[in-house]
């Protein structure tokens, strides 16, 4: 990949692109159905790319979904990958595929910013792992998206290149801190996208912008070479229209590496396969407490029918509860990436990312210690509390309320008001470290998407992909798509007006 502006972003990119022939149907298929179109020579990675980069020139500008558009260095890839298709040099189902990446994970040569002025200049020398595994695939990469400031809100409201908003409502925020990847998946602006996730960073993106979003188990994807929020929470993992596309990125990124302390080294199965594995022998276990608490009725009832619809594929339900996790915090990590690029410019950071690394600053050691001791024990541990539940799966809502305006978010993260607790129901499954995956499963009042999520004990990333794929294949929900046209308007942003 060649070196790009340090200032190209949002949908700066110059010069027109024509729009292909086949840009609706192209666009309109997901990632699996991409690949078999490259294989079978129906359709090409440069129409692919074009058609990508198209949707991002029209709806960029109003979804702010990318913050860098490698336009040159996408078309670059795409060429070579079809030329390689030609000559029968097939990498792999990502080969020729275009995939969106997270700023925070970095591209050597393109610039990684986190969103953040911090990191307004930074280009980085290597690549991260996740990106390297992607380009080994073959993968197009054709930006870098949009998140909330450094991973740290779950709203992507709070970016130094302005809020995300979210494909099927534009006043309302997509998600974070994952939000452009969600947004630039579900505005068909890429066929897949990464994403990292430390309390729900995936999930609540997928959830809301209505697509699936899979967080592994904590050590099966590499996160050296990502800007970290919480190395101990941190996870990278796909951001796909379907389990299967899912599947596809994930048999690509797991893998062990040395050089990532966090990674853990094991036998890599064939997540497809794994995937397609009957379910009707999984026990399922449902999360009521106190995942179901305030949970808004019209997000309720297509989460429960989802849980019926479940329950009939499967051996049945029960009524289940986590166990504690009193005494797993880990304060100061965050801090103690940032240390020195805080005492240098504080007035650089967004100001909900800079008061909780002021609060950092003042953590004490010993908590530290005693928390991590406390939290690997948990993770040790977790599969023997599935193995006494008698469970194999549980289900519970990803999110338990509508999104707020964009407006109003970006007021409360600016004030001492409390935030809307997006992450109220992602963020154990960052401490368990366990598999968790989003799916739609429905839309609320407002006609945002809604999303069931599906969890398992470490390292059952094939059951939870088999039971996400078997709730597509019966359900249709993960093909519904927003409404968006080229002349629809952006809601201009009113600070002082609140979402009640």
């Amino acid at each position: 990949m060649g070196t790009v502006s340090r200032r190209l972003f949002l949908a700066s990119t110059a010069g027109a692109l024509a729009a292909p022939a086949q840009d609706s149907s192209i666009t309109g298929i997901t990632l699996s159905e991409a690949a078999a179109r490259l294989r079978a020579r129906s359709v090409t990675s440069a129409q692919l790319t074009e058609a990508c980069l198209k949707r991002i020139e029209t709806y960029n500008p109003k979804l702010n979904a990318f913050i860098t558009v490698m336009k040159a260095q996408a078309m670059a890839m795409a060429r070579q990958a079809d030329s390689e298709i030609r000559a029968g040099k097939i990498r792999g189902p990502l080969h020729g595929v275009p995939i969106g990446l997270k700023d925070n994970i970095d591209t050597a040569q393109v610039r990684t910013t986190g969103a953040s002025a911090v990191y307004d200049s930074r280009v980085p020398d290597e690549d991260a792992e996740v990106t390297r595994r992607l380009l080994a695939a073959g993968a197009v990469i054709v930006g870098k998206t949009n998140l909330h400031e450094f991973a740290n809100g779950g709203t992507s409201a709070i970016s130094y290149f302005g809020p995300v908003r979210n494909p099927w409502a534009l006043d309302r925020h997509p998600g974070g801190s994952s939000g452009g990847s969600g947004a630039a998946v579900a505005a068909e602006m890429c066929f897949g996208a990464l994403g990292t996730d430390t309390g729900g960073s995936i999930r609540t993106p997928s959830s809301l912008c209505g697509i699936t979003g899979l967080k592994p188990t904590h050590g099966l994807v590499s996160i050296r070479g990502i800007i970290p929020l919480v190395w101990t929470l941190d996870h990278c993992g796909p951001m796909t229209r379907s389990a299967e596309d899912a599947a596809l990125i994930l048999q690509v990124l797991a893998g062990y590496d040395k050089l990532d302390v966090h990674s853990i080294e094991r036998q890599i199965p064939d997540y497809l396969a794994e995937m397609k594995r009957p379910v009707k022998d999984l026990r399922l276990g449902v999360l009521r407490v106190p995942f179901f608490d305030h949970v808004e009725a019209d997000v309720l009832k297509p989460v429960e029918e989802a849980i019926e619809a479940a329950a009939k594929m499967t051996k049945g339900q029960k009524d289940v509860v986590l166990p504690s996790l009193r005494g797993t915090q880990t304060p100061g990590e965050m801090y103690a990436y940032h240390e020195e690029l805080y005492k240098a410019g504080a007035g650089r950071y967004q100001i909900p990312t800079r008061r909780n690394l002021a609060r950092g600053a003042e953590a004490r050691a010993f908590e530290y210690v005693k928390g991590w001791r406390q939290l690997m024990l948990l993770r040790r541990t977790i599969g023997d509390w599935f193995d006494k539940n008698e469970v194999d799966l549980v289900l519970l809502p990803t999110m338990r309320r509508a999104p707020r305006t964009v407006d109003d978010t970006i007021k409360r993260t600016e004030s001492e008001k409390p935030a809307n607790p997006e992450l109220a129901n992602t963020a154990e499954f960052n401490i368990l470290g366990i598999p968790a995956i989003t799916v739609p499963c429905g839309f609320n009042a407002k006609g945002v998407p809604v999303g069931l999520m599906i969890a398992g004990r470490p390292w059952a990333e094939g059951q939870v992909l088999a039971l996400a794929h078997a709730y597509q294949k019966a359900t249709d929900w993960h093909t519904k798509k927003p409404t968006l046209t080229p002349d629809m308007p952006v809601p201009a942003l009113k600070p002082d007006a609140e979402d009640e």
